[in-house]
């Protein structure tokens, strides 16, 4: 039998009240109200600190009448009514730094919520610095003030405390004066369709995929040897499927530096691999150490062909340093005069890139990008700018051919 929605704290005076829904009958009936509206703000709670995979403990969502905090573990609930009220095209699920979110609602109904609308990307595109904190988005915008106190909460216990239930409140109750100002200032200065062109990528399912095979990238070897890339490729993707199956954290079977070290030192043995740091003789000699053993004896047979090119061959070789600097002042310059943070504009990896190949294919070279630095920056590495200063400020300085 369905328990009955209990009422849980309210926030300040003139808020929606808040209601903490454990029953499969309050979920269903909660998001019939909220699929009435145009949009809907949504943050969760999850676990994720001895598992690979995240274990989803609480959603929180706000229409303008009411805001409701989902207990995603009580016994017996359905959440087949919130995967549906997600995938409602006519509802706009907002988030603030959605990607663990996004995440989490994929593993669970299969789907990215959509249409979706990211509120820490619109803060970027309009303005406000490099992953801006939602705290300090909500004090910008509304003058009110996030509780830290239970940010790092064992959201997992229960039964949930009303200190937390209105702490997870606030995320969402705050979010759409949020997406509301913000939305009115990208719509006045025609920038709703760059962060259109981000909600792209986000609503792409393959952004959540990790992909083993490329795991070793990240690791951003320093060597160019490509018989180690060929071993670092195949144990980072062994660690990955094995974290997968586990249901652990990477680092905890083992940490990053430790497959570097493996990489390099290519042990044979059960005793060479106990030598690594952070192996010790039980994981070298246990089911695991003999599976990691194999992939990298696989590795050490593969033909030279079949090895990883450098990051850097890639590329056509290093990039010149004083190149990057200049592409790097150049993107300053125009973040500074379009109010654009710079991390959207162009990562560290696009002007390694745009430094080192002629037409590499990076987000930079594309679309509003493009527009606003991409061109520029090829123009300024043709030759056909200069970087100047006016008074305070870079100034861009046609050059005649």
């Amino acid at each position: 039998m369905d328990r009955p929605v209990r009422a849980a704290a309210t926030m300040r005076p003139g808020t929606p009240p808040i209601s903490l829904i454990e029953s499969s009958a309050a979920l269903a009936a909660l998001c019939d109200r909220l699929g009435e509206e145009s949009f809907v703000t949504v943050d969760t709670e999850f676990m994720r600190e001895r598992t690979y995979w995240p274990r989803l403990c609480v959603v929180q969502l706000a229409g303008p009448a009411e805001t409701a905090v989902i207990d995603a573990e009580a016994p017996g609930i359905d959440l087949a009514p919130l995967g549906r009220l997600l995938a409602d095209p006519a509802v706009t699920k907002v988030f603030h730094a959605a990607r663990q979110d996004v995440e989490i609602f994929l593993l669970i109904f299969g789907r990215v919520p959509a249409p979706l609308f990211d509120t820490q990307v619109a803060a970027m595109v309009a303005g406000y610095g490099d992953q801006v904190g939602y705290d300090q988005l909500v004090s910008s915008l509304t003058g009110g003030v996030i509780d830290k106190a239970h940010r790092f909460s064992d959201w997992s216990a229960r039964p949930l405390s009303s200190q937390q239930i209105a702490y997870a409140a606030a995320d969402v109750t705050h979010l759409r004066t949020v997406y509301e100002k913000l939305s009115a200032r990208l719509e006045r200065e025609g920038r709703l369709a760059w962060v259109a062109e981000e909600m792209a990528a986000l609503a792409d399912p393959a952004t959540y995929r990790n992909d083993p095979e490329t795991m070793w990238e990240r690791l951003k070897p320093r060597t160019a040897n490509r018989r180690v890339l060929g071993i670092l490729r195949a144990i980072a993707a062994w660690r990955e499927r094995e974290t997968q199956r586990l249901d652990i954290p990477r680092q905890r079977l083992l940490k990053d530096e430790t497959l570097l070290e493996i990489a390099a030192t290519a042990p044979a043995t059960a005793e060479a691999l106990a030598r690594a740091r952070g192996v010790g003789k039980g994981f070298a000699e246990g089911k695991s150490g003999t599976s990691l053993l194999a992939v990298i004896a696989a590795a050490k047979a593969l033909p030279e062909e079949a090895l990883p090119v450098p990051p850097a061959a890639r590329m056509g070789g290093r990039a010149a340093p004083a190149l990057v600097a200049l592409l790097k002042v150049l993107l300053a310059a125009k973040c500074e005069a379009h109010h654009v943070a710079p991390r959207l504009l162009a990562s560290a990896e696009d002007i390694e890139r745009l430094a080192a190949e002629d037409a590499p294919e990076i987000p930079a070279l594309c679309g509003w990008r493009r527009e606003i630095f991409g061109a520029d920056a090829l123009a300024l590495k043709a030759g056909r700018i200069a970087l100047g200063v006016e008074g305070r400020r870079i100034r861009l300085l046609p050059l005649s051919s």
